[in-house]
């Protein structure tokens, strides 16, 4: 499992992405490990979770290697070559159904991937008087 993937998982909830999938496909393809697939309400939110994915992860140095849909804002498709982040309308979502298509994939915890990403606070230690 790799940090970027859940790095982008995250990126993705701070936006308010709806339906998070995470799906393992490595042992079903050869192009990339892992799906992301998320929908967003509106094309301007599915540009700022676009937006979001691609800032985080350019700070730890990782940018994709090909955008496709962002104009659109239909289908975006951001491929970082692990892993492949997939925002849909819910139209484009329901009409593609990638869920079924890689149904051999295996389902991974997204929200348990959410939280392993979450930068982790120290707890406050307590002065006594």
């Amino acid at each position: 499992m790799t940090d970027a993937l859940k790095i982008a998982l995250n990126a993705a909830d701070a936006k308010k992405a709806n339906d998070l999938v995470a799906l393992d496909i490595s042992g079903i393809a050869a192009f990339a490990n892992y799906f992301i697939l998320c929908t967003g309400d509106s094309s301007r939110q599915m540009q700022a979770i676009a937006d979001e994915v691609e800032d985080r992860l350019r700070v730890h140095g990782i940018r994709p290697s090909h955008v496709e849909g962002y104009q659109n804002a239909e289908w975006i498709l951001m491929d970082y070559l692990d892993f492949v982040v997939h925002i849909f309308s819910k139209s484009a979502r329901t009409y593609y159904d990638l869920e079924r298509l890689w149904r051999d994939g295996k389902r991974l915890d997204a929200s348990k991937l959410i939280e392993e990403a979450k930068p982790k606070t120290r707890a406050k230690s307590k002065k006594t008087l």
